[in-house]
């Protein structure tokens, strides 16, 4: 039960808070108010009363290009990155297909990608694009798909302050869903540099995307994404369609 709110006016103070036991981070606060937080944060049971950190005084909600980057701050909501004039335009699809309007106002990109399953659009185009993460205290910056696996025990006394994505890549980003506005049963991720590195993602299914390919474009891609696909069966698809599917939306990215 949520029993406490605070508002720190620093990074620090912030810091401080969140090293508390049983202290949880609020940005847009579309999770944390969501029937899947329970689900996702079993490990909090142990505490009789969580506290809420929230961190809208602390201003990281700006948007710059750096060179060849883009510098999104963590507290960002999906649609100013939607809106912003630097995003990769596929980009900017795969928010779009992560969640209505109304959501992608208020949430934001740290949260966003924290509390992804394997079936989030956006969290499938930043593996891609190789998105890094700044994570105080100690300006630490980490990959996305490092990040994923460990995100529960990587959250007590840490905060993301900064998302950074490459501008110097080129994204493709392709899904099936059963309805235009729904959540993607399939979809693949393909971010290209002009070095030849290729980087697959892909999401539709299980607890967060995966990187099925980080390699060269003389690499098979469908291969690799019937590979990633081959233990993906649920109430949603089965692994074979899944497998099918995906290679052929591969292919599609890498031929637009």
């Amino acid at each position: 039960m949520i029993e406490h709110y605070l508002r720190p006016k620093s990074i620090n103070e912030a810091l401080e808070l969140l090293s508390t036991p049983g202290a949880i981070p609020l940005a847009g606060g579309t999770f944390v108010n969501s029937p899947e937080f329970s689900k996702a944060n079993r490990h909090l049971a142990e505490y009789t009363s969580l506290s809420v950190v929230d961190l809208q005084e602390l201003g990281l909600n700006q948007i710059r290009k750096q060179g060849n980057n883009l510098e999104i701050e963590a507290c960002v909501t999906l649609q100013q990155l939607c809106e912003n004039r630097h995003s990769p335009e596929d980009l900017k699809r795969s928010i779009k297909q992560e969640a209505p309007l109304n959501i992608r106002n208020a949430a934001t990109v740290a949260g966003t990608l924290i509390a992804c399953d394997g079936r989030s659009s956006f969290a499938t185009a930043m593996l891609a694009l190789d998105a890094k993460l700044v994570i105080q205290p100690g300006e630490l910056e980490l990959h996305l798909g490092n990040i994923l696996p460990l995100r529960n025990s990587l959250a007590k006394g840490k905060l993301i302050t900064k998302i950074i994505i490459p501008l110097n890549a080129h994204l493709k980003f392709e899904y099936v869903a059963r309805s235009p506005s729904d959540r993607p049963i399939v979809c693949t991720a393909v971010a290209q540099w002009t070095s030849g590195r290729t980087r697959l993602a892909l999401g539709g299914y299980g607890a967060a995307p995966l990187l099925a390919m980080d390699g060269t474009t003389d690499d098979d891609i469908q291969s690799a994404a019937r590979n990633g696909y081959h233990e993906s069966g649920d109430e949603w698809a089965s692994a074979e369609y899944r497998a099918d599917v995906a290679a052929v939306l591969a292919k599609r990215c890498l031929s637009i």
